[in-house]
């Protein structure tokens, strides 16, 4: 759950018993209330602010290699804040039609970018709500017929 911090609290019973009760709370962290970057490299500022909301490493190796891939995919010319939903929608697209990705790696990917734009970058993303997301072809079980099994029976060495 990116950008959500957990909270335990500890909160007593109404009677007057020992046990104690221990409830999660989980408040999201909004641009506003994180504090200013002082790094001024982008992938700096990315691990910062990974960092800074206690994300684990291998979440923070990931995010940056995505980063990365993305601001190279696009010639390393442009900054991200001045690219928009046709470049990140273009970077998307070409993972999962040249590079042929798997699912949860493009949602690895995406996850990455509104990271970058929403926690790094601080901007409002509302057409991140509209890009393309791929989903997992569903498996359909493979049951053979009844003389399927029987020709399949048939074919095996023994009695």
């Amino acid at each position: 759950m990116a950008g959500i911090r957990c909270a335990i609290a500890r909160t007593s019973r109404s009677d007057s018993t020992s046990s104690s009760k221990r409830t999660v709370t989980r408040a999201a962290t909004s641009p506003s209330s994180l504090p200013a970057l002082r790094s001024q490299r982008l992938l700096d500022q990315v691990r910062e602010r990974v960092r800074y909301l206690h994300y684990s490493l291998r979440t923070e190796q990931a995010y940056v290699h995505w980063v990365r891939a993305f601001v190279r995919f696009h010639g390393c010319a442009r900054h991200p804040r001045e690219m928009g939903a046709a470049e990140v929608e273009a970077f998307l697209v070409w993972l999962a039609a040249e590079r042929k990705v798997a699912v949860s790696t493009h949602q690895q990917a995406l996850s990455a970018l509104l990271f970058l734009y929403a926690k790094v970058l601080a901007m409002d993303v509302p057409w991140m709500q509209h890009i393309g997301r791929p989903r997992r072809k569903q498996r359909l079980p493979v049951v053979l017929s009844a003389p399927e099994v029987a020709r399949l029976l048939a074919l095996l060495p023994g009695e």
